[in-house]
């Protein structure tokens, strides 16, 4: 067992809680009304704020681009039905992406037919290897 590789990805997954909840509290909460998406337009945000949204707005970008690396590598690999589980998490965690976006947009933004797509076609990809 790669104890570092554990600690990497125990690591993550406290960050993502982490994030979450305290976004939730800090920033979210109060602009609920009762929904689970917030709906009331905050005040103008502060510059702290403003850093972090934008930090997070491209952070999405460099995960994706990681985790598209690693679909590439897979789909390169000698034996890439020896990944199949690895390919199924991603393919389930972009569905998970895809939908957030779904939901908090009422399909508005065409986001989440793109990470759909992505997440189908890993999904194939891993069952067809």
């Amino acid at each position: 067992m790669q104890n570092y590789l554990i600690a990497a990805g125990v690591l993550m997954i406290l960050i993502g809680i982490a994030h979450s909840v305290i976004g939730e509290i800090l920033i979210f909460r109060q602009l609920r009304a009762g929904a689970i998406v917030p709906l009331l337009a905050p005040p103008p945000p502060r510059e702290r704020h403003l850093r972090i949204l934008w930090a997070n707005w491209h952070l999405t970008s460099a995960l994706g681009w990681g985790l598209a690396a690693l679909l590439i590598l897979v789909a390169e690999a000698p034996d890439p039905s020896s990944y199949a589980l690895q390919v199924r998490i991603i393919a389930v965690a972009t569905l998970a992406g895809s939908l957030l976006v779904l939901y908090a947009t009422r399909g508005r933004h065409p986001g989440w037919i793109g990470l759909l797509v992505a997440a189908v076609l890993a999904w194939l990809g891993q069952s067809s290897a």
